[in-house]
């Protein structure tokens, strides 16, 4: 089953979204049409979310620099990452050297443009890329910042697809980017792609699913305060999905009990693909720092392609970093996570000792020779070795080193045999 991530992702690209205002609107509009499941969870500035305030919310029309002469820079109708994120409204003149104390760049990049946000201090900015600013003209300088900070709604997408049990696995992401491809449409898309095949796979699902779209940080706590008793009941596992949309590695960020059922399934899921890299709880860095905070210590891990990358919050972060095979890398990942859950977690033998494969045609050759047993054979009776009913899936394939698609294939074969249930 394949979906059009790349497609949806380059439709958003454009939209500039931060942690409030109408890009968010619009990207969650897109993805209701995608999953009409999708309902919207609005907070308003000012409200109490534990420690945090939600803010005001902040719109932008347009913002650029322009030269006595009349030429512009950092137009941010060209690039909108050339804007501080929640700049205040600004129009008027200034010197050389006080507009160069307002314009943000990476001195070890000097080619690209940085991503550079002040949520919580009013304040203004452009960015460009240090060559750039290196070249401006001597004179004067218009400043224009089209702005709005005012009182509204920070917004979330969220859905729980109902299964049989009220236990839930958890899939969150975030939508507070503007114009970069991995460290933000990446996530997203793979989320709505995971609801979308939950939902055509799975009609009546063994499990509860809960898919989330909040802005990082604020939008994971306030989703948290609103929903954190029936989240410590129920969520078994969860996902944490971000920058998933490159060919680079496979990265996983384990919460911090680090043997969880969570934590489980991500290296399973990861075993036997190309540049794998498990981190610890130390290295959090998206929002599974609220999942598994103190207090609230919900199974959440992280995934990602590369966690660490060069186009990292610049505008080099686009559909060079970006690909539909990348995407579909993570997707197949998520994939067989949710088909392991739906087959059954904790696999377990029906019969005392060792059944008879033989009379159930589960033997790959009709004779017992050393060197004549394939790896098939080997993985269906490792898989009855360690079935007793207490291991979950998840941990027999960490055990026996083999990938958990390798082994959930042999699971299907098994339970259809009735040699496991």
């Amino acid at each position: 089953m394949k979906f059009p991530m790349i497609k949806w992702a380059k439709e958003l690209f454009p939209i500039c979204r931060s942690l409030t205002g109408e890009g968010n609107r619009k990207t969650i509009k897109y993805f209701m049409n995608l999953n009409p499941e999708l309902k919207v969870l609005k907070f308003k500035s000012g409200t109490k979310v534990f420690d945090w305030n939600i803010p005001n919310e902040w719109n932008i029309k347009d913002a650029y620099i322009q030269h006595q002469s009349g030429k512009k820079f950092a137009e941010f109708k060209k690039n909108n990452l050339h804007l501080v994120g929640y700049s205040v409204p600004v129009n008027k003149k200034i010197s050389k050297k006080e507009l160069l104390k307002r314009i943000f760049t990476q001195s070890d990049q000097p080619n690209v443009v940085p991503y550079v946000t002040s949520y919580y201090n009013k304040t203004w900015g452009f960015c460009m890329s240090l060559n750039e600013k290196k070249k401006l003209p001597k004179g004067k300088y218009k400043v224009f910042i089209d702005s709005a900070l005012k009182k509204g709604n920070l917004d979330i997408a969220h859905c729980l697809i109902k299964g049989k049990k009220k236990q839930e696995i958890l899939f969150s992401s975030y939508i507070c980017h503007p114009s970069m491809a991995n460290n933000e449409l990446s996530g997203p898309v793979l989320l709505n792609a995971i609801l979308l095949y939950l939902k055509a796979t799975y009609k009546k699902p063994t499990y509860s699913y809960r898919f989330v779209l909040v802005p990082e940080t604020i939008g994971a706590i306030a989703y948290i305060s609103k929903h954190l008793s029936s989240l410590k009941k129920r969520v078994i596992s969860g996902f944490q999905l971000t920058c998933t949309g490159d060919e680079r590695a496979y990265t996983a960020v384990h919460t911090p009990n680090a043997n969880s059922l969570t934590d489980q399934a991500i290296s399973s899921a990861l075993l036997g693909l190309k540049n794998v890299k498990e981190f610890s709880f130390k290295h959090r860095g998206s929002d599974e720092r609220q999942y598994c905070a103190p207090g609230v210590e919900l199974p959440v891990c992280s995934f990602s392609r590369s966690k660490d990358y060069p186009e990292y919050h610049t505008d080099k972060d686009d559909f060079k970093v970006v690909t539909q095979k990348g995407l579909d890398g993570s997707f197949n990942v998520m994939k067989n996570i949710i088909d392991a859950f739906e087959t059954g977690v904790y696999p377990k033998n029906i019969y005392l000792c060792e059944p008879n494969l033989g009379k159930r045609n589960l033997y790959t050759t009709n004779i017992s020779q050393k060197g004549t047993y394939g790896q098939e054979l080997y993985t269906r009776k490792h898989l009855l070795a360690y079935a007793n009913g207490k291991r979950s899936i998840f941990e027999i394939s960490n055990i026996l080193k083999i990938p958990l698609k390798t082994i959930l294939d042999q699971y299907k074969i098994l339970k259809q045999k009735k040699v496991l249930r």
